[in-house]
């Protein structure tokens, strides 16, 4: 039973982690299309910082529970799934942190990315969790 509420914890954290990870780009196109306008700019600025302080909050329970019920479910053999798996969650990590530099960037106002590149950049994610959610479902090997 601990191991079901586990699951249910980290679905709910994982969605809300990657809810920020798809609607931070979004403002850094913004950032990237307002750079010469300071009102707009700063305001998406502070936006900006507060959602990467709570997706890193979110994310970190998230990670928690993902690894409490890998030690739950006892990884052996025949588990390449997971190691897959472990795989995409290693780039979402690189992802999210990624974000921190782009931050860092825009308020050090040094960017030099245009609004089409963030555009790109916001697709990113989906395709992370595309591959999660089908290693978690399929198990291939």
């Amino acid at each position: 039973m601990l191991y079901l509420w586990l699951k249910i914890i980290h679905i709910i954290f994982v969605t809300s982690w990657f809810a920020g990870l798809f609607y931070l780009p979004r403002i850094f196109v913004n950032l990237a299309q307002n750079q010469q306008n300071p009102i707009i700019y700063d305001y998406l600025l502070g936006m900006s910082k507060r959602l990467l302080r709570f997706m890193t909050i979110i994310a970190i329970p998230a990670i928690i529970t993902g690894l409490w019920m890998m030690i739950q479910f006892k990884i052996g053999a025949g588990m390449g799934w997971l190691h897959a798996k472990l795989c995409f969650v290693f780039f979402i990590l690189l992802y999210h942190a990624s974000c921190f530099k782009i931050h860092r960037q825009f308020e050090q106002r040094s960017n030099q990315k245009t609004h089409i590149f963030f555009r790109w950049y916001n697709e990113i994610p989906l395709f992370l969790l595309l591959g999660v959610v089908a290693f978690v479902i399929l198990k291939p090997f």
